[in-house]
């Protein structure tokens, strides 16, 4: 398999599943994962024999009907193409200057399926935020004690009647992520294996109920709106 497929593959699940009904026609994300490679390998600068710099900021500019396509899925498709950024990085062993950014902005100068891409080295520190992703939302992770239950009383309220009014907690300490089942009567299950208390290390997923929770850790952006309404000055 080329690295092409494993960098588009992560995409393509998410594209056949919570994202199939919206990208039935028209541009395609995975031709935006394709546009943003090209743009790591042309402007990847060899700094060193150990260090190949690429561009950490990326503005994606599309045609307005593709723009508004895309901003439907929010913050959870920036994820997405940041995740798989991140996987091109590493394969091709690339570093970052800072932490990645991606930005969504509607030209009204582009026809519908095209894509033109800037991008620019950007220094700065890298901020890791956890957030849970349950049915689509991102749900930002505080330092300390989060609990996921049906009950008001929770700090994530999740409907589904196979969930306990406080079903589990997750602990962040700043570095690192613990689960604990709150004795709850149908138990949660960490990638598959049923837990009372375990570590939860990034990209794992919880069940609980009839529900599916991903616990990732992202790079914080310092780009504060993700899918811009139109084009920065001076963007080409």
């Amino acid at each position: 398999m080329g690295l092409l497929d494993n960098f588009e593959r992560g995409l393509e699940r998410a594209v056949n599943g919570v994202f199939a009904k919206t990208f039935r026609s028209g541009l395609q994300p995975l031709e935006i994962t394709a546009a943003l490679r090209r743009e790591l390998d042309t402007k990847a600068v060899v700094v060193s024999r150990e260090r190949i710099l690429v561009p950490n900021r990326f503005t994606v500019a599309l045609s307005p009907q593709d723009h508004a396509r895309m901003a439907q899925l929010g913050p959870a498709l920036i994820d997405e193409f940041t995740q798989l950024v991140e996987q091109h990085a590493a394969a091709q062993r690339y570093a970052f200057a800072g932490p990645i950014g991606i930005q969504l902005v509607e030209d009204p100068r582009l026809s519908q399926g095209m894509i033109d891409i800037t991008s620019e080295n950007v220094q700065g520190r890298v901020t890791w935020t956890p957030v849970l992703e349950i049915d689509g939302r991102r749900y930002p992770l505080v330092k300390g004690r989060t609990v996921v239950g049906r009950g008001s009383e929770a700090d994530i309220t999740v409907d589904d009647t196979g969930i306990s009014r406080r079903h589990l907690e997750i602990l962040w300490d700043g570095q690192r992520a613990q689960v604990n089942d709150l004795g709850s009567t149908n138990g949660s299950r960490l990638n598959g294996a049923r837990i009372s208390k375990a570590p939860l290390p990034p990209d794992s997923v919880i069940e609980i109920g009839r529900t599916r929770i991903v616990f990732r850790v992202l790079a914080q952006s310092a780009d504060n709106d993700p899918f811009a309404s139109r084009r920065p000055n001076g963007a080409r």
